[in-house]
């Protein structure tokens, strides 16, 4: 069987100059999801990772929960977040921007919906990077690590797992956005890779939170 059981990161710096790095918090949700994801008998054959710190950070916490060698890792690019501050940049780059485009969380997560949606659409002149460049990159991703016998352990993000989750799905494009909105720091998804096509065979999963961890549950 080629199972692929991906994993959005643990919770970064949102507002801090350097959003790719893993807050205090995030470090504990990565090693309660390791420990926890020990605890249901997960031993995975692979492991792979975006090129962000924020993968690798919460590889290493998940890791030494499940007692593995997080340099195993092998790095593919499909894995990496789109560049979601240089997107929001250019929607408004000859435009007044929202006041707290970037460290406000209501504000900035209501933009990023609808800027996401108006990239889709080709409607952002010079993005980072073209959404059709994107989604390809992702599908490279989930097509490497699901060709691959046995089980994969990878870490992502959201947008890049929204993708995966709605083309896998067949669902329209802009589900992307209202997917990615949805996946909780350290969240675990699972696919199933067939002969013909890949299947979703789990989505948002918390196994790191109980009553008695509510305070890991976050978001962004």
């Amino acid at each position: 069987m080629r199972e692929l059981v991906l994993l959005r990161h643990a919770q970064a710096s949102f507002g801090a100059a350097d959003y790719d790095v893993l807050s205090d918090l995030g470090h504990d949700q990565s090693l309660a999801l390791g420990e926890a994801l020990a605890a249901q008998g997960l031993r995975p054959d692979h492991l792979w990772i975006g090129a962000q710190r924020r993968h690798r950070e919460t590889l290493e916490g998940v890791a030494r929960g499940l007692g593995l060698d997080p340099a195993q890792a092998r790095i593919h690019p499909g894995l990496n977040e789109f560049d979601f501050t240089g997107l929001l940049n250019a929607r408004y780059r000859d435009r007044a921007r929202p006041v707290g485009l970037h460290d406000d969380r209501a504000t900035h997560f209501r933009e990023l919906r609808d800027t996401v949606l108006a990239w889709q659409r080709d409607e952002i002149e010079d993005p980072p990077e073209p959404w059709q460049a994107f989604a390809a990159r992702v599908r490279d991703a989930r097509r490497a690590m699901l060709a691959a016998e046995g089980t994969t352990l990878a870490v992502s993000s959201g947008g890049a797992i929204g993708r995966m989750v709605a083309e896998v799905l067949e669902a329209p494009e802009a589900q992307m956005i209202h997917l990615q909105l949805q996946i909780r720091n350290c969240a675990v998804a699972r696919f199933i890779g067939g002969h013909s096509r890949d299947y979703l065979a789990g989505f948002n999963e918390t196994p790191h939170i109980t009553a008695q961890t509510a305070h890991l549950l976050t978001y962004s």
